[in-house]
């Protein structure tokens, strides 16, 4: 059996998380054919999660992991810095998936199931930085709120609380006046907070986790696997400079799955657009007021998600991400990214009025995958072949989750959470594409147009 790549990870701007750090040391590179035990395709929070779980698992393994690119250039530097406890469902109106099937019993309890292995992979990200002594400004739990701008938002909320009621979450409404002290805005009406959420400075945790497994194990940069076959029981991985040898391949490449073949016609690739400010200085953030940090997910899942750091994350920086674009080809395009930069500007400026016009430092996509019936992909695909893909807009919680458990899987130990990601059907099928293409941008356009001011 072979497996080709169609094509290699090509990323729109900058890594906004990354570039406002420190520059990396030089890449540590695959220059000579290697024997290992397990390779792991993809370094973000999936393959250096489940990098960590196989060395615990397997003391004295040869472990190597292959990242496209650099550490943090990719989707995990690319994205909001969430790291969510209480699952949400970007496929519905409100993150719960409510009406009808919220009074399913079963639905309840697998969300409850996946709260807890959220809670789980937390916990488990929150050992990695101890044992690495990673930056605790680059890990800080601190909650998050759904923040609603309009009416309509903030019955979206309201929903949501009744959702979290019946799971029985902790919750609190936040008003008006509490939702401008800490972010400095009048734009927002009112917001949910919910505690257990960690705000990540996402490109320094993964930094500091790769870095910290190279101490025990191969971590190889600017080394996209090309193809992958079986030869006398082992398998043999391609890059540009060398080859791998392992007995088993762990594939944490979410979305690139597909780029082999795999899940062909099931995955769903979305960008999401952000921006992100200079460096505030002390008259900026004067006029500006509010609190140095805080998170804010939009109550509507087609609006925009906010951020605001504090200097040993990278600077004061505001973050504002969203403007959603279908690209089945895995590329975002030049007018992708103007049209989400003249978006992101607008919804900058009507947030943060005191601001309006302000240069913004960093402009990028990023990439999510998603399939149409809300299911990930953990499971063995072959022997020797295991994957942990297609973390449906989740990737640093569902990522570091899956990793876990693809490791145990590999590993051939009891594993709680590969075992409840194996009892879910496969990806559903998607539509032919062009036809697809044209009608999921429609839709997508149709409901930021419906999530208006949020």
């Amino acid at each position: 059996m072979e497996y080709r790549a169609r094509r290699v990870p090509v990323h729109r701007g900058p890594a906004g998380w990354s570039a406002i750090l420190p520059g990396q040391p030089p890449p540590v590179t695959l220059d000579a054919d290697r024997t290992v035990d397990f390779a792991i395709v993809g370094g973000g929070f999936a393959g250096l999660s489940a990098a960590e779980r196989l060395r615990q698992l397997n003391p004295g393994s040869r472990i190597a992991v292959l990242e496209a690119g650099r550490l943090a250039e990719g989707a995990s530097g690319r994205n909001s810095g969430f790291m969510i406890d209480v699952s949400h469902d970007l496929a519905s109106g409100d993150y719960g998936g409510t009406g009808g099937a919220e009074r399913d019993r079963a639905l309840l309890d697998r969300q409850r199931r996946l709260i807890a292995f959220n809670r789980e992979a937390i916990a488990y990200a929150r050992t990695v930085v101890e044992r690495y002594r990673i930056n605790p400004a680059y890990f800080r739990p601190e909650g998050k709120v759904n923040g609603a701008a309009s009416s309509g938002g903030h019955a979206l909320n309201q929903s949501y609380s009744r959702h979290l009621d019946r799971l029985g979450e902790p919750h609190e409404t936040l008003d008006a006046r509490a939702m401008q002290e800490m972010t400095g805005s009048r734009h927002y009406v009112s917001g949910l907070y919910t505690p257990g959420t960690v705000i990540l400075q996402p490109a320094g945790y993964i930094r500091g986790f790769g870095e910290g497994l190279r101490s025990c194990l191969d971590v190889f940069e600017n080394a996209p696997v090309l193809r992958f076959m079986r030869a006398s029981g082992d398998w043999i991985l391609e890059t540009p400079s060398a080859r791998i040898t392992s007995g088993t391949i762990v594939l944490t490449n979410n979305g690139h799955l597909e780029s082999f073949g795999i899940a062909r016609n099931r995955l769903m690739h979305v960008f999401l657009f952000a921006m992100m400010t200079r460096d505030l200085d002390a008259e900026s953030r004067r006029r500006l007021g509010g609190r140095d940090r805080w998170g804010i997910t939009p109550s509507n899942p087609m609006g925009s998600s906010v951020r605001r750091i504090s200097g040993d994350a990278g600077g004061h920086r505001i973050l504002i991400r969203g403007c959603a674009s279908y690209r089945p080809a895995m590329r975002s395009t030049a007018r992708d990214l103007d049209r989400a930069r003249r978006v992101m500007r607008s919804r900058f400026d009507q947030r943060f009025p005191q601001l309006a016009g302000m240069a913004m430092e960093h402009v990028w996509a990023g990439h999510l995958c998603l399939s149409r019936n809300g299911v990930t992909i953990l499971r063995k695909l072959d022997n020797g072949l295991f994957a942990a893909c297609c973390q449906n807009g989740l990737g640093t919680t569902r990522g570091t989750m899956t990793g876990i458990g693809v490791a145990e899987l590999a590993s051939d130990v009891s594993s709680p959470i590969a075992s409840f990601f194996a009892s879910e059907p496969e990806p559903a099928r998607l539509p032919p594409p062009p036809v697809s293409t044209v009608a999921a941008n429609a839709v997508l356009r149709w409901k930021e147009w419906r999530a208006g001011q949020e």
